[in-house]
């Protein structure tokens, strides 16, 4: 965290994204110096965006974090079958994923074989000091990936696939936010786009941990929020987990957003804002 006072600007900054200007919380004064301002906000930063009143008598923007918890519920079988795995995962059912939790990835492993492995969600560069970074990091923006110190080893070499059947995402409606769940309408599963690195403290077991890639998003999406997790057809699978860098207007064209035509999103049970809460009542259907 950092603040910076400067009359008559006041300027605070609560960072919680990859870098200080990446998926971040700003307020921002609109009598900024115009370099401040441009330093403060630059092109494509943070994941959403609003604006509204800081009790100063001026506007501020405020960006906020996307994706920051999903689902995975379906059976072994059909995670099986999606990602052409050699046997069933094993895993207890998820309503709630939250980020800094250990998560199912699907990777190459050193025989170029699809492996099931779990990472920790919010990726820890291996240059880092301390895993704490992860926390700010559970979403790689794609459109700068190949230009973040903190992504663009990760998206050259060790690119993976995130099981998921589901995304929450909330709107601010009346007095409070309402959580909306996003699926696709028949519940199948999918593949969120993600990165994974391996970091090592001293004298400890590698940590693995992962970030999902976001995009702009769908027209089921847009309503909710500016961005939305990649999601990878079946047939872009083999390519997005292929040991090679990708071409940079190819890495562009993976990172579309997913056709909304088959894709549902619909208000939950406020339960899911508690990170704690992990059960099927998440996923309960409420009218407004």
């Amino acid at each position: 965290m950092w603040v910076l006072d400067l009359a008559p600007l006041r300027l605070c900054a609560f960072a919680f994204g990859p870098d200080p200007y990446d998926a971040q919380v700003l307020s921002v004064g609109l009598r900024a110096a115009p370099a401040l301002r441009e330093r403060a906000l630059p092109s494509g930063t943070g994941t959403g965006t609003g604006t509204g009143g800081n009790g100063t008598g001026r506007q501020c923007v405020t960006t906020t974090v996307m994706c920051g918890r999903y689902t995975i519920t379906v059976s072994g079988r059909l995670l099986a079958e999606l990602f052409e795995l050699g046997s069933e995962p094993r895993f207890a059912p998820r309503y709630n994923v939250a980020p800094t939790q250990h998560v199912p990835v699907v990777r190459l492993s050193a025989d170029g074989q699809r492996e099931w492995v779990e990472a920790r969600w919010g990726l820890v560069p291996a240059w880092a000091k301390d895993e704490s970074i992860g926390a700010r990091m559970i979403n790689a923006r794609g459109e700068t990936l190949t230009e973040k110190p903190s992504f663009r080893n990760a998206v050259r070499r060790r690119r993976c696939l995130i099981p998921a059947d589901g995304f929450y995402e909330w709107r601010r409606e009346g007095a409070g936010k309402q959580p909306y769940l996003i699926r696709f309408s028949d519940g199948r599963p999918f593949a969120f786009a993600g990165l994974w690195e391996a970091w090592r403290a001293p004298g400890a077991e590698p940590l693995v941990s992962c970030t999902i890639v976001t995009t702009n998003p769908n027209e089921v999406v847009a309503p909710l929020h500016d961005r939305m997790p990649v999601i990878l057809p079946r047939d872009l699978h083999r390519e997005w987990l292929g040991p090679g860098e990708l071409p940079a207007q190819r890495l562009l064209g993976l990172i579309a957003p997913h056709p909304a035509g088959d894709m549902e999103a619909f208000p939950v049970s406020r339960r899911v804002n508690n990170p704690g809460a992990d059960d099927p009542a998440c996923l309960e259907h409420v009218t407004r």
